[in-house]
């Protein structure tokens, strides 16, 4: 609601600005007015914000605005559909992820600040459970249940889409568990990990990334990339798998995350040529 909002705000903007009218007709809106105001959106700079929208940014403003104008069409509320002929132009970003190696620097980094420690923690936690921030910060030791293969297992339901999530625990995952069981932050907020703003989480992740040695922009959201890519792709786990850990409903969201290595595409080759050789023998064997 607040992103359709923020949406809202700049349609008004764009009315009064470029349009000089305070409101408009749904059955005015038309091609041109779509064009309008994706031109508006690109050459907007929001105030106080470090660079002006990006080219995905405007297309998801246009593709809320979309979402009521098509509510509007099947409702025939209008006879037509304004966007029938308008393509949404999409950027493709290269989603940051850790490598093996800065994972394992993050990992075994000593800090001497307390409060980067607990970061770090949470952030390596993430990568290990493919578990988002929000999801997190709500976990309690009723998440945590004993799995049909007799390990810890957290049980939980993304906060962003109401789906179930059941994952696993590896060895690293349950170690800060462990950590953090009786701290007396943890004590207080009944949760199984040390709560804390999202927006200072990431502050402090700049931090962490200078201390350990880490060039990459680092955020809290890398870490669900990191176990998509890192931690369960690279190892071979199938990506219906990927997708069941993190809560998706379709695997085009989780291929989003999912990058294939390149040493993983070499070791599945490797694989191959020794199948191929291995039936090229018998064939010449069987031949003999």
């Amino acid at each position: 609601m607040r992103n359709f909002g923020v949406t809202e705000n700049y349609l008004n903007k764009f009315l009064n600005k470029v349009k000089k009218i305070t409101d408009i007709y749904l059955k005015e809106l038309d091609y041109k007015f779509l064009c309008d105001f994706e031109n508006y959106l690109a050459n907007y700079w929001p105030v106080g914000h470090p660079k002006a929208l990006s080219q995905n940014t405007i297309m998801k403003h246009i593709q809320r605005l979309r979402k009521m104008v098509t509510l509007a069409y099947h409702m025939e509320w209008i006879p037509r559909d304004p966007f029938v002929r308008w393509k949404p132009v999409y950027e493709k970003k290269q989603r940051e992820f850790l490598s093996e190696n800065e994972l394992l620097n993050m990992e075994t980094f000593e800090f001497s600040i307390e409060r980067l420690e607990r970061v770090r923690d949470l952030f390596v936690f993430s990568c290990y459970t493919g578990i988002s921030y929000v999801d997190i910060m709500n976990l309690t030791e009723e998440n945590l249940v004993l799995g049909m293969d007799g390990g810890n297992w957290i049980y939980t339901k993304r906060q962003k889409t109401k789906s179930a999530v059941k994952v696993p625990l590896l060895g690293k995952a349950e170690e800060i568990i462990s950590k953090y069981e009786g701290h007396p932050m943890t004590e207080i907020t009944g949760t199984l990990l040390p709560v804390i703003t999202k927006e200072k989480l990431n502050v402090y992740l700049k931090e962490v990334a200078h201390f350990v040695g880490i060039k990459k922009n680092l955020t809290f959201h890398m870490a669900r990339h990191t176990f998509a890519t890192t931690i369960t792709l690279s190892n071979g786990v199938p990506i219906e798998t990927v997708s069941k850990l993190l809560g998706h409903s379709k695997i085009a969201t989780t291929q989003i995350y999912a990058r294939v290595l390149e040493h993983k595409v070499s070791n599945d080759m490797d694989i191959l040529k020794n199948k191929l050789l291995k039936n090229k023998n018998e064939r010449i064997k069987k031949a003999d």
